[in-house]
């Protein structure tokens, strides 16, 4: 079937439960689950809540490995294990294609099925982007890894642009990244609106630009709200003094207090896409966001941009929104628009043509019969029940 995953066709997705992996993974299986495309779920790192399980397990098969994630560990060693349990794992669930969202779990692979890799952030950008330089001494192994798994992909997927290029220029040209841009669940609405700002993010990461935020605050007319973790799993923190820290929320509250806010901001120094943004487009909020090359690519005449170092220019900006009910409106609607086009409909048909060309690519491979190693995984792996 030229162009598209075939309608039988079973997958084998990795996620985690610690950051916006999860949700990607769960609407996308979503989608393709609409074009009958079956996911294997397969996760490390910290477990999730028993609503994130059933969450997963009404949309696929679920199984957590007792494996770490790359940006949790101190070494490659720590990581060896994955590539060969996810080989495993690939015959024993009989999938057609692997579908990886960390490149670095590509490394140590041994299937002839096809692997598309995503690469939502890393690393290597990262520090490209919040601290303007390279890897910290001791940390080139996490370079080197992420390209290896590049590399070993028979396609890479990025959600924008500017990150295909900034992994380009991080990793190589001869890298070749497909885009399929993010998308979101979250129904389009225009309610009426209350004269706060709101914000959402993993806080206690530097790439969020928190600390900014929270300056700007002190300068807001309205009210700053910011929800999301202030303390990370490393250790990692952030105190607030002006903005006001809503916590981690259910996502359902999060949301209700995103529709209900005229204004979205989103200060982030480093967005391979940006969610955020995405959501607060679609309740129709007028957005303030980073002067960043992704948010440019994406929201370009549908938000105001402030320099994401200038915590003046950012409250500035937030305070014209809020003294100007027809640019707050026109701005609402324009952003909301430009979401139109940021659906888990098109991003599961791009992902399903995707994954059709590597299919096709592979159409004739024999592989070993399903369920032969089985026996090998049971050290590997944590009931998901």
């Amino acid at each position: 079937m030229s162009g598209a995953a075939r309608q039988s066709a079973r997958i084998l997705m990795t996620l985690d439960a610690v950051g916006g992996v999860w949700r990607y993974a769960m609407d996308l299986a979503g989608a393709l689950k609409g074009q009958g495309i079956a996911t294997v779920f397969v996760g490390l790192g910290p477990g999730p809540a028993a609503a994130e399980r059933r969450q997963a397990q009404a949309l696929g098969e679920l199984v957590w490995l007792d494996q770490p994630l790359d940006w949790m560990v101190d070494s490659a060693d720590a990581l060896s294990q994955v590539g060969p349990t996810l080989s495993l794992l690939a015959e024993a669930y009989d999938v057609d294609l692997l579908h990886l969202n960390l490149p670095t779990q590509a490394v140590g692979l041994e299937t002839g099925r096809p692997v598309l890799v995503v690469s939502h952030s890393c690393v290597t950008t990262w520090f490209a982007a919040v601290r303007g330089s390279g890897l910290p001494p001791g940390w080139g192994w996490q370079a080197e890894r992420n390209r290896e798994g590049l590399l070993r992909a028979d396609a890479v997927v990025a959600p924008s642009h500017a990150h295909a290029k900034a992994l380009a220029r991080a990793y190589g040209d001869e890298i070749c990244v497909d885009v399929v841009e993010n998308a979101t669940l979250l129904q389009e609405t225009m309610l009426p609106k209350e004269p706060r700002i709101f914000a959402a993010g993993r806080w206690w990461d530097e790439g969020k630009n928190g600390a900014m935020l929270d300056r700007a605050a002190a300068l807001a007319e309205w009210p700053v709200e910011m929800a999301g973790p202030l303390v990370g799993p490393n250790g990692q923190a952030l105190t607030l003094s002006h903005a006001r820290a809503l916590g981690s929320l259910p996502h359902a509250t999060a949301m209700a207090r995103l529709t209900s806010a005229a204004i979205v901001a989103s200060p982030s120094l480093y967005e391979p896409f940006g969610l955020a943004a995405l959501e607060g487009a679609r309740a129709g909020a007028a957005l303030v966001l980073a002067d960043i090359l992704t948010y440019r690519e994406l929201w370009e005449g549908a938000a105001l941009f402030a320099a994401p170092d200038d915590a003046t220019a950012f409250a500035d900006c937030l305070n014209r929104l809020a003294a100007d009910a027809d640019l707050r409106r026109a701005l609402g609607v324009a952003a909301q628009a430009r979401a139109r086009r940021f659906t888990p409909q098109a991003q599961g048909q791009a992902m399903s043509a995707l994954y059709g060309r590597l299919l096709d690519s592979t159409e004739g491979d024999r592989r070993r019969p399903a369920g032969k190693a089985s026996a090998g995984l049971s050290s590997h792996i944590t009931a998901a029940e």
